[in-house]
């Protein structure tokens, strides 16, 4: 009975890895999925400088445009790089927790003495993981500071082509939404004394 105890031990603790196997896994479809989007939008950039390079329009409004692209393919460019080092420590990681897995079933079969062994795998595994997550937050800042640069622009844009009294009716919007939040921050806090 001891050695099926044993035996039921080692195994539990070689599965034990395969939760942190299936995280990586998560998120290296993820990262891919995001790495593939990136891709697709540096394209789209692509298509719009060139017909930004022959809009003839408004020359403030589309050098402000050919700026804003340029930008943007500077973070797309920044981000895939970001990605790739992402899914570089993510398959890493991956690996090191399978030979972590490997590791516990081995030291279990051949005694004690190398129990530092998976020790050090796992903990490796865990460091290229909390790496790839640290790489992907930065990742994601990049994207949001891309996606309100150009909205920013799409209002400006927007504020140029809209007839003038919608562009009044939301300027008197947003008075209306900043006096209400004023007031709100005004408030005394009744709560507190």
């Amino acid at each position: 009975m001891n050695g099926l105890s044993a035996a039921l031990a080692v195994l539990s603790a070689m599965i034990t890895p395969a939760v942190l196997i299936s995280a990586c896994g998560s998120l290296i479809i993820a990262t891919s999925s995001r790495l593939g989007r990136v891709i697709d939008r540096t394209r789209s950039i692509a298509e719009e400088f060139v017909e930004v390079a022959h809009d003839e329009g408004d020359r403030e409004l589309v050098e402000e445009h050919r700026t804003l692209l340029f930008d943007q393919l500077a973070r797309a460019t920044r981000r895939s790089r970001l990605l790739q080092r992402a899914m570089t420590a993510l398959y890493l990681a991956l690996s090191v927790f399978v030979a972590t897995s490997v590791a516990i079933g081995v030291v279990g079969v051949t005694g004690q003495q190398y129990a530092w062994i998976p020790i050090l795998l796992g903990l490796g595994g865990a460091g290229l993981l909390f790496y790839a997550s640290l790489v992907l937050i930065l990742e994601s800042r990049i994207t949001l500071a891309a996606v309100d640069d150009e909205m920013d622009f799409v209002w400006r844009l927007g504020k140029h082509h809209a007839p003038s009294d919608l562009v009044a009716r939301q300027a008197a919007q947003r008075r209306i939404f900043r006096r209400r939040r004023v007031v709100a921050s005004e408030e005394p806090d009744l709560g507190k004394g």
